[in-house]
């Protein structure tokens, strides 16, 4: 399955027998930019919701061209902008999306004493190079969220 996010820019993952492969797709280079330049929330207010619509549609066929996954989930803020999804996609929740992570978080830690509501912690918190180059200030975007982040309110599910 590969997963795209149209949010801020363009996320994506790439899931192979249940592994989870993040990806940068959306820093390729397509047009006069890249992925994220042209199916990102700026594209989307700059170009309006017809062109940043056929933008995605291009890119979601580049994509499963190249990669052949067996299906494609467009997820994110953005992805309510699309009038009808393309071929071989469905839409995605972001609480499914919560919902996985702390299923990763469980299973990573299984047997530890640690849980993301219990730290309060954020993973992988080492500043690099990449982001102070990409603007970042909070030294990850791998930040553990705990239940009660917003979003997150309604039924709990066990993990």
């Amino acid at each position: 399955m590969l997963f795209l996010g149209l949010g801020t820019g363009l996320g994506s993952a790439l899931i192979v027998d249940g592994i989870v492969e993040p990806m940068e797709l959306g820093h390729l280079p397509y047009k006069k930019g890249t992925y994220e330049s042209n199916v990102g929330h700026e594209a989307l207010i700059k170009d309006g919701k017809g062109k940043w619509r056929q933008h995605v549609a291009d890119v979601v066929a580049r994509l499963t061209a190249a990669l052949e996954p067996d299906e494609v989930v467009l997820g994110d803020g953005n992805a309510k902008e699309l009038e009808g999804l393309p071929p071989k996609c469905r839409a995605g929740d972001n609480r499914d999306a919560f919902l996985g992570g702390f299923r990763l978080w469980e299973e990573i830690n299984e047997g530890r004493s640690v849980s993301p509501s219990a730290t309060g912690t954020t993973l992988n918190t080492v500043r690099t190079g990449k982001d102070k180059e990409y603007g970042s200030t909070s030294g990850s975007n791998h930040e553990a969220p705990s239940p009660e982040t917003a979003g997150m309110e309604g039924t709990r599910h066990s993990l």
